[in-house]
């Protein structure tokens, strides 16, 4: 049976221009209406839908069979285009529909567990669990019309660019880097195992090692850990590389590619090049390294106000080598104390002992900690924050690490709050100049912030073993409206400074050529100057859908945070058989004692 005995034309196709001829259609039925004796069936597709009526003065057979259809049956019905009497202009094919002459059933379908549409939508585990049937909703159509046009747009942009599309292997050897990789035992080699790839890392160094000297892929990668409403075990990335770059050859290829592939699919234009803000400007600014910049509300830090002000945990904090910051909360000299306490939860959250605050009133500060400072003190915290009077002034004190989290994540949360959020603006921004180590409070052990694999800037190679936490690298992040879309570096490309970063984070020689000594090897074979850059694809097309959607949404077989699949039931076990073929055995894991 050819493809033309199951339609002519899709949904959208048919329009007011081919009144009078003849058509067929196929898809799944959405609505079924009787009206006095018409039956209208909504024919679904792939591109739309499109209204049949069954009447039974043109075929009464027809009509007949049609009184036993119920939504999400199969069907094929051809017929007759005529003009609506009333259009539908919410749909492309509102201003016409089929008088249908044969009707043919495909497969019919039981009772449904939701409603194919997006009016009510159903529990999320019911969603999972019949996942075929929530791809049929058209915003989850929409979704993945737009996941393929992203991804075909930055191909687009990177071949103009030169760039080849190279794929890495999918089984390589376990080198964990924080999170924990997921194994796969070797049957031909028992007691041996790959991994699953948590990034092509070292593979697209390898590349640039190879003289592929611009090279991209879309990323399979997996990364055994917990979940989040951003974050699945399996992903798909925008990976890509460059041999003899900067930094700005990287981020002059990325907003390029950012740029043609909104405006491709949104129709939005960028404005380009994007911010540039450096990691210690960022935190201090917005308190997170992930910094939404579609509003204002910047910490200001008032530690120099603080030491000399009349409130001892301010004073307190300060002399303990914390610091003091304050932000404003438009309209707050309107919030009750109720709600001011509110927002402390969500500060304590992120480790904040409490919040301080007060309002700013014609008569001047009131309430909260405003009989500790004076009308001058008041007046230049206001001045840093850019508040106003009718607003509120928010402080916490703590450590800076306390301090940032808990005020720039109160900030977001303020934000969203008061509708100072617009999902229709893109504003991107580079996040700079991270440090290259991180030290563990506890053991006062080092390891990379980001990934080891990263050059220092060259003034900072004589602090590497020394001084860990004055080494800057050249690390930076692409960030959009609150999300970290991704991170990058220009990379070690010296065999000798690899080893040292190794060192830093306490690998010893030995171990680093048993985990890492293939690249180290190829380091010694003549590797160029070299960097590059991972986009999380899923990120990006949550971020670019105009439906509100999770980022789970816009992966099509997601899974839940427990990390199951509920619509194949997977993880699950398998037969003896193939254990014992592996050479393995399953243990009982004692379950976590409580806290």
């Amino acid at each position: 049976m050819s493809n033309r005995a199951f339609r002519t034309h899709m949904s959208n196709a048919i329009g007011r221009g081919m009144v009078g001829e003849s058509v067929t259609v196929s898809g799944w039925i959405h609505r079924w209406r009787d009206h006095g004796g018409l039956i209208f069936l909504d024919i679904r597709d792939g591109e739309g839908v499109v209204q049949v009526v069954c009447d039974p003065a043109t075929n009464e057979a027809v009509h007949r069979s049609a009184q036993g259809l119920r939504a999400e049956f199969v069907v094929r019905a051809s017929g007759v285009v005529r003009e609506r009497p009333e259009a539908n202009p919410n749909i492309p094919t509102g201003e016409i529909e089929i008088d249908v002459r044969e009707l043919t059933v495909f497969n019919e379908c039981p009772p449904l567990p939701f409603q194919i549409d997006d009016s009510a939508p159903a529990r999320d585990d019911l969603r999972l669990e019949y996942r075929f049937l929530d791809l049929r909703r058209p915003v989850m159509r929409r979704v993945m019309v737009l996941r393929h046009a992203v991804s075909q747009a930055i191909r687009t942009a990177l071949n103009s660019r030169k760039f080849l599309e190279i794929e890495t292997p999918i089984l390589m050897k376990s080198t964990p880097e924080g999170a924990r990789d997921f194994l796969v035992p070797s049957r031909v080699h028992p007691g041996s195992f790959y991994a699953l790839p948590q990034s092509p890392q070292l593979y697209k160094q390898m590349l640039m090692i190879s003289g592929m000297e611009r090279y991209y892929q879309l990323a399979r990668c997996f990364r055994d850990e917990d979940l989040r409403a951003d974050r699945q075990p399996e992903f798909t990335q925008l990976d890509l590389e460059m041999s003899f770059v900067e930094q700005d050859d990287v981020f002059q290829v990325i907003e390029g590619t950012m740029a043609e592939t909104l405006r491709e699919t949104r129709g939005i234009e960028l404005e380009t090049p994007f911010l540039r803000l450096s990691y210690d400007e960022s935190m201090a600014r917005f308190g997170v390294d992930k910094p939404d910049l579609r509003f204002g509300l910047e910490l200001a830090e008032i530690s120099d106000i603080a030491a000399q002000c009349g409130f001892g945990v301010f004073k307190g904090a300060v002399e303990a080598g914390g610091i003091v910051k304050a932000i404003r909360l438009p309209h707050g000299a309107e919030r009750s104390r109720r709600e001011i306490e509110n927002l402390e939860k969500i500060a304590r959250v992120y480790g904040a002992k409490g919040l301080a605050w007060l309002k700013l009133t014609p008569d001047g500060a009131s309430g909260g900690i405003s009989k500790f400072l004076e009308a001058g003190e008041v007046s230049t915290i206001a001045e840093r924050t850019e508040a106003v009077t009718g607003d509120a002034l928010l402080f916490v004190a703590d450590r800076p690490s306390v301090v940032n989290a808990a005020l720039g994540n109160l900030r977001n949360h303020i934000a969203q709050e008061q509708g100072l959020v617009r999902r229709d603006q893109y504003k991107f921004a580079w996040i700079t100049d991270f440090p290259l180590f991180e030290q563990d409070e506890e053991t006062g052990n080092w390891s990379a912030a980001h990934h080891m694999f990263t050059m220092p800037y060259e003034e900072h190679l004589e602090h590497l073993e020394s001084d860990p936490g004055r080494v800057k690298a050249q690390l930076y992040d692409l960030v959009l409206n609150g999300w970290e879309l991704g991170s990058g570096s220009i990379r070690v490309h010296r065999a000798d400074i690899q080893r040292r970063i190794m060192g830093v984070v306490g690998m010893s020689e030995e171990e680093a050529q048993r985990r890492f000594g293939f690249l180290l090897k190829a380091l010694d074979y003549g590797a160029p100057p070299h960097g590059g850059i991972a986009l999380g694809l899923d990120r990006v097309v949550t971020l670019f859908s105009e439906d509100e959607v999770p980022m789970r949404d816009v992966i099509p077989f997601a899974k839940t945070t427990s990390m199951t699949s509920l619509m194949d039931e997977s993880p699950s076990p398998v037969d003896q058989e193939q254990l014992d073929e592996l050479g393995l055995r399953v243990v009982e894991v004692p379950a976590p004692e409580p806290d």
